[in-house]
């Protein structure tokens, strides 16, 4: 599985520090997002540009991701021509929508064919996400509460009620076109680890396969949310276990733990257990 395809962690940090970029790229971040957009205010846009071609011509400790400005605004072309002839892992693209894609999708074509990270913060990307997921070079969706809720009048919730139903488009959305399961928002108090670990168990159990982040603290236990447990890992290998030997039998369901065992079950335990590197021995 790529990089991307099994990433927990998307670290968000602002282009122009190298302190901060070094010490995320050294760290236990899955995926590491160099910041041009809402961590650049707009008198400093073509500084922090400068600065982020300087540092990856340095060579980094790894290949980031770089968030670029949306392309309606009047750093994108700029964004784009540089981030394209730099050793970068992809991009992330703001108020993703089918307009956006379609403004950037033919550079990335002609250049390296980076892959895209389509950040889902609109009323109009949230309905346009599906045909977003579709595009060749995105390989996964992302979900931004705050401009989305802005946009949409939402009052936060403590149990993260109101962002259900786009949550839940987005899994739908990711998986209806084939593409990794979504990442979820970012959770603004980072000194809330607690709040942290249960918003990220909330998105994991709706399908989600990750969460940005915007402290090196976050990383962490959003990694732990998103990694099976023992527990988890001992169960679906006794399901595909099971399954395996029933069907040597000659029987399309099994038992296990209690519970029937058919082909769908089956099928996600295993899903669990490749996601996981894990491997299973049958008798």
């Amino acid at each position: 599985m790529s990089a991307l395809g099994a990433a927990r962690s998307l670290l968000f940090t602002p282009a122009g520090s190298a302190r901060k970029a070094d010490k995320a790229l050294a760290g236990e971040a899955d995926l590491v997002v160099l910041d041009l957009e809402d961590a650049i205010p707009p008198g400093r846009k073509d500084e922090a540009r400068r600065w982020l071609t300087g540092y990856l011509t340095g060579g980094p400790p790894r290949a980031p991701w770089v968030r670029i400005n949306a392309p309606d605004t009047p750093w994108a072309a700029a964004d784009l021509a540089a981030v394209t002839s730099l050793p970068v892992a992809g991009l992330v693209l703001p108020k993703a929508s089918v307009a956006a894609l379609n403004a950037i999708t033919a550079t990335i074509r002609s250049t390296t064919g980076l892959p895209v990270i389509a950040l889902i913060e609109t009323a109009r990307g949230l309905r346009e996400a599906y045909q977003v997921a579709g595009y060749d070079q995105v390989a996964a969706l992302m979900l931004g509460g705050a401009d989305l809720g802005a946009e949409l009048n939402w009052t936060p919730r403590p149990d993260g009620l109101e962002l259900l139903h786009a949550r839940s488009s987005l899994v739908v959305d990711s998986a209806a076109a084939g593409i990794r399961p979504p990442f979820d928002v970012v959770r603004i108090d980072y000194r809330d680890a607690e709040g942290l670990t249960t918003e990220a168990a909330e998105a994991r159990s709706l399908g989600f396969g990750g969460k940005a982040c915007v402290h090196p603290d976050q990383v962490g236990p959003v990694n732990r949310v998103f990694s099976p447990s023992r527990e988890e890992l001992d169960a679906a290998r006794e399901i595909v276990a099971a399954f395996e030997a029933a069907g040597g039998q000659g029987h399309g369901v099994a038992v296990a733990g209690g519970r029937m065992i058919d082909q769908p079950v089956a099928a996600r335990a295993r899903a669990l257990l490749t996601s996981a590197g894990s491997t299973v021995e049958c008798s």
